[in-house]
């Protein structure tokens, strides 16, 4: 949501953005949001006129009575009665002019709003302009990527060795897109994520474990509504929504509320199951555990000022590149292009591990910076010291999403021998265990 103030100052600005991101279906909304909002501002000042010419009014009679009072002509009287009548009937006038331009207001901010939610927010200059993923650009590598001299089978059937998965005991009791994991592998997804907490908790970050379903105010503050519609599972008879990932539940954490500026950055590290519809053109894996309904994720979260969230963006992604490449596993960033990046964000980028069976990079970790966004529409505001109201930045990041950190760890510390090495700083996650032997 950007501010309906900077929206009726820079027009162009904001269709110029529109067209950046090639949703130029949405170029005649800017229009539109101007146009209510002149009717919204319209109504509030004949609101105000009205209002203080009510009050003279009301005012005015109190002398009236007090002359009623002491009259004794009759005719005297009568003249004065008339203009307290008068003056009783511009004032109900008046409130019932007011109560319909009120009504008048309400029905164009919502409106308004409404349309605000689906306004994009100003891409950042940086950010590459393309329409899709396919011009998202590489931006750098770190590590080599693996070529083994063996073939690396699917990553279902490197878990099925260790008996660690059971995909289809899932699909009977939950459908498509669940699983059971099962012994070592269990463990090793329990690993992963406990070290990713520990990583970030060295860095500072406080951890949290938070409520892992949402009321749908903050649902829509978080989030655009396309991918709400696409992600989000709403519990039937209730305003409560099941999250896709705890930046939805820690962003919340601040709804409504002002911080003090000395207690900026807010640094968190939150461990939650993620549950997602996945609907869309990727849709659920039927095999695998890259796409899927239910899965768990360590995510770190940041809320700063204005001023610092470029230096916080630097900071998070290259976090991540650091923890994989603590696990052996090469990765690269691939900064998102303008048509690939959701509305609220400002940045964004992708951290792709490398696939040694499908010989490619795919996505582990997303950074993203979201501006103002997020705290505009939570209304979450920040007071200076000087006093002032402003509002903070809000980052995201995703520390370690076990499934697919599962596929990058067991394909690139596969053995031909069909073990799977554990590295060095997972193995005290994993009762020492230097290396996972297969049971078949």
């Amino acid at each position: 949501m950007l501010d309906i103030k900077f929206i009726r100052e820079n027009p162009e600005i904001v269709k110029e953005n529109i067209r950046k991101k090639f949703q130029n279906a949405k170029l005649p909304l800017v229009d539109e949001v101007i146009a209510l909002d002149a009717e919204r501002r319209a109504a509030i000042n004949e609101g105000e006129t009205l209002k203080a010419e009510r009050n003279k009014l009301s005012k005015a009679n109190g002398p009236l009575f007090g002359k009623l009072k002491k009259c004794a002509d009759e005719a005297e009287k009568a003249a004065i009665q008339a203009k307290i009548d008068a003056n009783n009937a511009a004032v109900k006038a008046n409130a019932e002019r007011m109560a319909h331009l009120e009504e008048k207001k309400a029905n164009a901010e919502a409106a308004m709003n409404k349309l605000l939610l689906v306004i994009p927010q100003i891409i950042d200059e940086s950010v590459p302009i393309g329409p899709d993923d396919s011009c998202n650009v590489e931006v750098e590598r770190f590590g080599e990527p693996k070529t083994p001299d063996f073939d690396i089978p699917y990553h279902t059937e490197i878990m099925e060795r260790f008996d660690g998965i059971d995909m289809d005991a899932a699909a009977r009791v939950s459908g498509q897109g669940f699983y059971y994991l099962l012994g070592d592998i269990a463990r090793l997804h329990s690993a992963v994520t406990a070290y990713g907490r520990d990583f970030m908790i060295d860095r500072g970050f406080t951890y949290c474990i938070p409520p892992f379903m949402i009321h749908g105010n903050v649902v829509e503050g978080v989030m655009s509504q396309t991918d709400m519609d696409a992600m989000m599972y709403k519990i039937e008879g209730e305003d409560l929504y099941l999250i896709g990932t705890s930046e939805h539940s820690m962003i919340g954490k601040f709804i409504d509320q002002i911080v003090p500026e000395d207690k900026l950055p807010q640094t968190l590290t939150s461990y939650s199951p993620c549950f997602r519809k996945e609907k869309g053109a990727h849709g659920i894996e039927e095999r695998g555990v890259y796409r899927i309904h239910q899965f768990e994720k360590q995510e770190m979260i940041v809320v700063c000022r204005p001023e610092d969230s470029k230096a916080w963006y630097e900071k998070m992604w290259r976090w991540s590149v650091e923890l994989f490449r603590s696990l052996d596993i090469p990765v690269r960033q691939l900064e998102c292009c303008s048509g690939d990046l959701a509305d609220l964000k400002c940045k964004s980028c992708d951290i792709e591990a490398w696939s040694p069976r499908q010989q490619k990079y795919f996505e582990v970790c997303s950074c993203s910076n979201l501006g103002d966004a997020q705290a505009r529409r939570l209304k979450i505001r920040v007071r200076g010291e000087d006093g002032k109201l402003y509002l903070p930045h809000t980052l995201n990041n995703t520390v370690v999403a076990p499934p697919r950190m599962l596929i990058a760890l067991l394909e690139n510390n596969l053995q031909a021998d069909g073990s799977v090495l554990v590295p060095k700083a997972l193995q005290p996650y994993m009762g020492g265990k230097e290396r996972l032997v297969p049971l078949h």
